[in-house]
């Protein structure tokens, strides 16, 4: 299940890429949790959550960014903002079905701090 979620990753960071996002860092981790991809975006920062779903029980991807996730997504960015510098910065997350970039659904400001 890991290898499925790394390659999601990898597919989303392509795709993000290909939309002029400037990759900063894969999974930046600290006490606090962990964030897929930090990107750059012009002047802004952007923290994103990967999420592949095959199955859409229990809601699919969306649905699993609950908002214990987010509480654990934003101390985690408050934590890299604070040894990176502080700056704008947004919540975006990929929700992905399928290993592929056509089934990618990039929903910019899925939430705030």
């Amino acid at each position: 299940m890991k290898q499925i979620g790394d390659n999601a990753e990898i597919i989303a960071g392509r795709y993000l890429e290909s939309h002029g996002l400037r990759l900063i860092n894969r999974n930046y981790r600290c006490r606090f949790g962990e964030i897929d991809l930090i990107m750059q975006q012009g002047d802004i920062i952007v923290f994103i959550e990967v999420r592949m779903r095959s199955h859409l029980q229990f809601g699919g991807a969306a649905a699993s960014i609950t908002p214990s996730k987010q509480q654990k997504l934003i101390r985690t960015a408050e934590h890299f903002l604070q040894q990176h510098g502080n700056t704008a910065c947004r919540f975006d997350a990929i929700l992905m079905n399928k290993l592929d970039t056509d089934q990618i659904e990039w929903i910019t400001n899925a939430f705030s701090a």
